[in-house]
């Protein structure tokens, strides 16, 4: 309690030196951690951040600088604490223990599911068969959170169905746990001005909404009338200085313009702070797998984002082909995992396997079971992090994994074998591994070396 207290402490004043004068004390700041960094522990960090703070023309010194222009004072002060020190700095040696001692992932994220109830119903969505069938209690959603952060995790988000079906449970749980930071992935079409003077009061929940391009591609998967409803939201959110940002499923029909330096200017123009990339997966009874990107779309995603992130003042992750930043697969616990709303505890949002239930196990164990140790033991999946996933780049190991744990399929209405499953990512598995293997090739020539290996074995 009085190491917390202390950190509390230290983080405060640390912001309010930042604060005073954010432009001219950052450099100082970086100099400062810099020099007290006997180990060198932070080094490449700090070259990074020097950079960007010596080089005003920077995307990413824009980027900074707007935080203390477009973002509520009290906002940023509280995503200061929660996520960059609370979830990330403070919590990195209680994770690092605990992988040691119980010798297994221990994630930096949980994704929760608060109710598989949707407003609208988009194409090749699983959850959109759903329904109102399930939900996960308040007492439960609280269970989980106080489990994580007795493991130190303190980044919780939800999905679904729309989480917002719940957003009084929502506030309710972002206002009992402060030191945490919330998210959401979000249609967007349930935020209004009073659940953003929620958010404005707890300061601690920042959405990240659904939109698939323009009018014509968000109209076309997810109903006329909604690319309307995400404007307005993201309106209302910018007026009052909240932080939001986007999220973006690209598929074989919106791949060129979600990837569109015009739509990424859009974004930023309405006041979006970060965007997360998902290229479709073919989950579910409903899936389509025609929706699937092409090699070239997806090769094309992976350019264009990385160009993002060297001009655009906004923050872009792509979580599949950006495997090469970490180091693989981030699911199965290794840096999230996902609970579904019957409490199914999978190793990702996208795996709808499991061996285990938050109602009659703990997050603890559940990462000791058979389908996460599968995981641990078997992470990364492939030697060119462009294929990191074991269902859609290597659609065989996640197989192997699911008939060795004895895991069961997760699926509400459908249970979906796993080769079943696997059938429908085959192909574009192997036309993706041609496109990645010779862009690894092309930055990793020694692992290159290493993959061709491996194929030809």
């Amino acid at each position: 309690m009085l190491k917390e207290k202390t950190l509390t402490i230290m983080t405060d004043m640390v912001y309010s030196y930042l604060n005073h004068n954010p432009e001219k004390r950052m450099l100082k700041l970086v100099n400062i951690v810099d020099k007290l960094d006997k180990n060198d522990i932070l080094k490449a960090q700090c070259k990074v951040l020097r950079n960007i703070l010596e080089n005003k023309d920077n995307n990413w010194y824009k980027y900074i600088l707007s935080m203390w222009e477009d973002i509520d004072p009290g906002i940023r002060k509280t995503f200061f604490q929660n996520f960059l020190f609370n979830a990330t700095i403070f919590s990195s040696s209680t994770h690092d223990k605990l992988k040691k001692k119980y010798n297994c992932n221990i994630p930096f994220a949980i994704l929760v599911d608060p109710t598989s109830a949707c407003n609208l119903k988009c194409a090749g969505c699983w959850a959109a068969q759903y329904g109102n069938n399930q939900s996960l209690s308040y007492k439960t959603l609280d269970d989980i959170i106080k489990q994580g952060k007795k493991m130190g995790i303190h980044f919780y988000a939800y999905s679904g169905g729309e989480p917002l079906v719940r957003k009084r449970d929502i506030i309710k749980l972002c206002e009992k746990h402060k030191d945490c930071i919330f998210t959401a992935y979000t249609n967007g079409t349930l935020i209004d001005e009073a659940f953003a003077d929620e958010m404005l009061r707890v300061k601690n929940f920042i959405p990240a909404i659904s939109i698939e391009g323009f009018e014509e591609e968000t109209d076309a998967r997810r109903g006329k009338g909604t690319y309307q409803a995400v404007i307005k939201a993201m309106e209302i959110l910018k007026k009052k200085k909240l932080a939001f940002g986007a999220s973006c499923c690209y598929t074989r029909k919106n791949a060129e313009v979600v990837g569109s330096e015009a739509f990424i200017d859009d974004l930023v123009a309405k006041g979006a702070k970060f965007t997360w990339f998902f290229t479709y997966i073919p989950v579910g009874a409903d899936a389509v797998p025609e929706l699937i990107a092409s090699a070239k779309q997806r090769e094309f995603m992976y350019h264009q984002v990385n160009e993002f992130r060297r001009t655009k003042p906004i923050f872009s992750v792509d979580f599949w082909n950006d495997g090469e930043h970490a180091g693989g697969c981030v699911a199965g616990g290794r840096r999230y995992l996902h609970i579904n709303s019957a409490g199914d505890i999978e190793p990702c949002a996208f795996v709808h396997y499991s061996d285990s239930n938050i109602h009659n196990t703990t997050l603890l164990k559940a990462l000791q079971a058979p389908l996460f140790m599968q995981y641990y033991k078997n992470q990364p999946f492939n030697s060119n992090h462009l294929r990191p996933c074991p269902l859609l780049d290597n659609p065989e190991r996640l197989v192997e994994m699911v008939e060795k744990s004895g895991a069961k399929s997760t699926d509400l209405l459908h249970p979906e074998d796993v080769k079943e499953l696997k059938q429908k990512c085959c192909e574009a598995a192997d036309k993706w591994a041609v496109a990645a293997d010779q862009l690894w090739g092309k930055t990793h020539p020694c692992v290159n070396c290493k993959i061709k290996n491996e194929n030809q074995e």
